[in-house]
């Protein structure tokens, strides 16, 4: 390794020599990894084709989102030249021209495109037929990479599944939907206390009313100024993950017939029944089994990656010089 980085460094000399002049400035190294090298240059036309805008454009804006933008694409840079150089290693994983070939051909088909179809298309992208190659030698690569090192050291047990379903039912619920009335008391002023006092006391007459047997309709067209006043409060059937929280809140523990308490908001006072609830089971295991293997699997999938790809930066030579 030493030899091979001392080489590296007489070609990095010979070949960036340290001068002043604006151009080559911008192309200095910027990092070292292993054997080969990031430019300045390179970094920049990377910010430009991932943002849009120059360096200098996004540093004029702001400098510390520039810098923070920057860091990160050169991150990716140096994962990139990484996986480059372990691909390099292993070379039974690079792709050969048959399987470029293939995806081409399958792209094709998907499309149900000529080879002149093709062409057309590409020049409309603005791209070369040599550059579609390399984009798909570089995936399919990538993605051999990640097969070899990754995925398939990625083992899920049937007990994992069972254990993750336990642990978060919320997760796998039918969508639960509620029938519900409501009276409103509505307050004129809001900064006014009291009036929201008087409104809490016609409020509590009210639970009383309905305590005693009253009908909740009969008391909603007398005393509601809210929607559905004239039709006994009906407001009609929502889904729970998608009404305010407060009212989720306030009706949760109700049975199908029950009233809540009275609820205090800055619009007024109200008073919701729960006419009838739906759904809001769990799915059964077997039904889910498959989309719990899917999350935990990707979540193994990621936890493997960031291993892998740590114990790799940690055992390669990796110096930014900024």
């Amino acid at each position: 390794m030493r030899i091979k980085l001392l080489i590296a460094g007489i070609l990095i000399a010979i070949f960036f020599p340290a001068v002043n002049s604006p151009a080559e400035t911008s192309n200095r190294v910027v990092t070292w990894v292993n054997n080969d090298i990031i430019t300045l240059y390179e970094l920049n036309n990377r910010v430009k084709k991932e943002i849009g805008k120059s360096s200098e454009e996004l540093k004029e804006v702001d400098e510390v989102s520039f810098i923070e933008a920057r860091r990160q694409i050169l991150d990716q840079m140096i994962t990139e030249k990484l996986e480059q150089q372990k691909l390099q290693e292993l070379k039974d994983l690079q792709a050969s021209q048959e399987d470029i070939d293939s995806e081409i051909e399958n792209f094709k088909k998907s499309n149900n495109w000529t080879q002149e179809d093709l062409i057309a298309y590409l020049k409309d992208q603005g791209m070369a037929l040599e550059e579609l190659r390399a984009q798909i030698k570089e995936q399919q690569e990538l993605s051999n990479l990640i097969n070899y090192e990754v995925k398939s050291k990625a083992v899920i047990l049937e007990g994992q599944l069972l254990k993750y379903y336990q642990e978060n039912p919320d997760k796998y619920k039918e969508d639960e939907l509620v029938h519900v009335a409501g009276i409103f008391l509505l307050r004129q002023d809001q900064n006014n206390k009291d009036e929201l006092n008087e409104l809490t006391k016609k409020g509590e007459v009210i639970l009383s009313r309905l305590k005693n047997g009253e009908d909740f309709g009969t008391l909603a067209k007398e005393y509601s100024q809210g929607p559905g006043a004239d039709e006994g409060g009906e407001l009609g059937e929502f889904n729970t993950a998608e009404i305010d929280s407060e009212l989720k809140k306030a009706i949760d523990g109700l049975s199908d017939g029950g009233v809540s308490g009275l609820i205090t908001k800055e619009t007024g006072i109200q008073i919701i029944k729960l006419i009838k609830r739906e759904g809001g089971k769990i799915k059964p295991f077997e039904e889910i089994r498959d989309k719990i293997y899917d999350t935990i699997y990707n979540e193994e999938l990621n936890k493997r990656y960031t291993s892998w790809l740590k114990e790799l930066k940690d055992n390669s030579y990796i110096k930014t010089n900024f």
